[in-house]
């Protein structure tokens, strides 16, 4: 065997059996080492950031890594966007990146490139193998690093000859389940004498937090407390719906999440750190925690967040029964034009149970998130890290990863640009994907943006950097040509409907809402 072969097989031996992949020339040989191996699924990407934003939403969904396949420094350059959201959603995944023949190195080629220092930014661990018997144990060990509680961003570089060339190494399996840091003894009585003293105290949450069973424990506090439960403003994945343990949202805007806990006496931090304004904003403060507030870290982010939540609770003696369990709640819908809270109505109407919902709809979730807490069971994820263009791919990951359930990815129009080759993965791979392209012709959230830095009388100039409607972007025609088939909503009649019929349908779907631009 040669040491691609090795590496493919000692990676299936470690539970890794997806490739996102987009090869080039110095990764053939691992090209090969896949099509020999049956238990591993090789998923093409057109672009690289679909490449990295899908193995981020198979993370998050199986709990486990995927690996991508990317070409020399240039290939993984185009990938690093959707790695940064990655790594803030603290998602396993495994980057394979190709390089020249070591001998090769020295002269230059045109693709060649510092990749160990492209990488470093997006990744947690970077290293390069040494030699075609030290591939497969540096891949082995990039799949331990990537399993560390929650996850982590591994990136093995490997030199093309290291690939080719035969070995007499054996295969290696990885440790699957690297030991988990609790919360300390400290930490779990410091937090259970401030939840005793009844006085206005929050238990922000983030990161494992949000799952389903730590939620419950979360939810077993505030029953014995009645202490608030916050969720940070972009999480990895949120399990809510009717049934499950309920928070409150962050604002987005930083002066109006500062409001809104500015009259805590004590804020416990579980899987989350304290939160900080997204954006810096003249004559505006970066921190939101009020200064008054007492702060205190039961669970980092990676410390065991159930562990924390149950030991917390037991401290407390708190009942089994959780309180604000979510109840069924499927608001009215408007007839008429169609708009954000029109499309979160329908949404929640329709959602079928245990779906997975990709948001990237930017100022049109603003509206569909709330309106949607009381539909059926799912899980929500969100765009960690701010680098736009996250939504399509982490659909595509999410389906692969949950293969018996609905994805409805909520994509604004802007930011599906970034990536809309990730269509063309949903045709090929038939994925059970429901698109909803929420098209308002415009990057809203700079529109809004510019008046919150000062700028309060913008030209035409500045405008029209903003503006999508010269040309028209015709999202209709956009996916038919990548093989899914598409159409177009403008009242919520036409939308329900068109949701209803893709719902049904097992494979891909994509609907172009009209929406206005917010403030018009």
């Amino acid at each position: 065997m040669n040491g691609a072969e090795v590496l493919i097989q000692t990676l299936c031996d470690s539970g890794v059996d997806v490739c996102f992949a987009n090869p080039g020339t110095s990764e053939v040989q691992l090209v090969a080492a896949i099509d020999g191996q049956p238990k591993m699924r090789a998923v093409l990407g057109l672009f690289e950031g679909v490449v990295t934003g899908a193995a981020d939403g198979y993370g998050r969904m199986a709990d486990k890594p995927a690996i991508t396949l990317l070409h020399l420094g240039p290939g993984l350059g185009n990938g690093l966007a959707n790695l940064h959201n990655a790594k803030r959603a603290r998602s396993p995944i495994v980057n394979i990146v190709g390089d020249h023949a070591v001998d090769h190195l020295q002269y230059d080629a045109p693709l060649t490139s510092d990749v160990h220092a492209v990488a470093m930014p997006m990744s947690d661990w970077v290293e390069t193998s040494t030699s075609p018997d030290n591939l497969a144990i540096k891949g082995a060990k990039a799949v331990e690093i990537s399993l560390s509680y929650p996850g982590k961003v591994a990136t093995l570089i490997a030199p093309a000859d290291h690939a080719w060339t035969e070995t007499n190494k054996p295969t290696c399996k990885a440790a699957i389940k690297p030991k988990v840091k609790l919360a300390t003894k400290t930490a779990i009585e410091k937090s259970a004498r401030t939840l005793r003293k009844k006085s206005n105290t929050a238990i922000y949450l983030g990161g494992m937090a949000l799952r389903e069973d730590a939620l419950l424990q979360a939810g077993r506090i505030a029953a014995k407390t009645g202490a608030r439960l916050i969720c940070e403003t972009f999480p990895a994945r949120l399990q809510r719906g009717s049934g499950r343990v309920t928070v409150e949202r962050l604002p987005y805007f930083g002066e109006m999440a500062a409001d809104y806990i500015k009259d805590f006496d004590e804020i416990i931090f579980v899987g989350a750190p304290p939160p900080v304004a997204f954006f810096a904003y003249p004559n505006k403060p970066s921190l939101i925690t009020n200064t008054a507030t007492q702060q205190i870290i039961l669970a980092a982010p990676r410390r065991n967040a159930l562990d924390a939540l149950t030991r917390l609770a037991d401290a407390l003696d708190a009942p089994k029964k959780p309180s604000l369990v979510q109840t069924p709640m499927i608001p009215p819908t408007d007839s008429g034009r169609l708009t954000p809270v029109g499309v979160g109505t329908i949404v929640a109407k329709l959602m079928p149970e245990n779906a997975i919902v990709s948001d990237e709809a930017a100022t049109a979730g603003l509206a569909i998130f709330p309106i949607t807490q009381g539909a059926a069971p799912h899980d929500w994820m969100t765009l960690t890290g701010g680098a736009i263009g996250q939504g399509l791919p982490l659909g595509v990951g999410a389906a692969i990863a949950c293969p018996d359930r609905k994805v409805l990815c909520l994509q604004a129009d802007g930011s599906a640009m970034y990536t809309e080759q990730a269509l063309w993965t949903m045709a090929r791979e038939n994925l059970n994907i429901t698109t909803v392209i929420l098209n308002n012709s415009s990057y809203a959230i700079l529109n809004i943006e510019l008046a919150r830095v000062g700028v309060t009388n913008p030209g035409p100039k500045a405008l029209s950097m903003l503006d999508l409607t010269n040309p028209v972007i015709d999202w209709v025609k956009i996916s038919e040509g990548h093989g899914v088939p598409a159409v177009r909503a403008e009242t919520t009649e036409e939308f329900h409907a068109a949701l209803k019929q893709a719902l049904a349908f097992s494979g891909p779907r994509l609907i172009e809402a009209i929406i206005p631009v917010p403030g018009a």
